[in-house]
């Protein structure tokens, strides 16, 4: 009974970072460049230093989910570039309009 209580205490402690994260805040970038050649006006999403920027041409929402499919943020972003930080390390699963992709920070 000792050793359940134990194991439970443990996963809880795992699975609190990705529930008890508070709202991400999305930032617009000023950019010079505009999105050219992309197909069907499709977001570009970009993983750098923790942050995840999302170019697009158009208003689009943005879902970022963790890898046991919790939503961690959503928000409609303007055109041209926005990002976000993303402090905990793992693999995500982001959604931008009809584009889907795995990201790692």
């Amino acid at each position: 009974m000792k050793r359940f209580v134990y194991i439970l205490l443990f996963a809880c402690l795992l699975a609190a970072p990705m529930t008890a994260t508070a709202q991400r805040v999305w930032e617009e970038m000023e950019t010079t460049s505009t999105i050219t050649d992309t197909p069907q006006d499709q977001p570009e999403i970009t993983v750098r230093g923790g942050y995840v920027y999302v170019t697009t041409a158009k208003p689009v929402t943005v879902k970022i989910f963790s890898i046991l499919g919790q939503l961690i943020s959503q928000k409609t972003i303007p055109a041209g570039t926005s990002r976000t930080l993303i402090t905990a390390r793992g693999i995500y699963i982001l959604k931008a309009g009809t584009v889907t992709r795995r990201i790692t920070i």
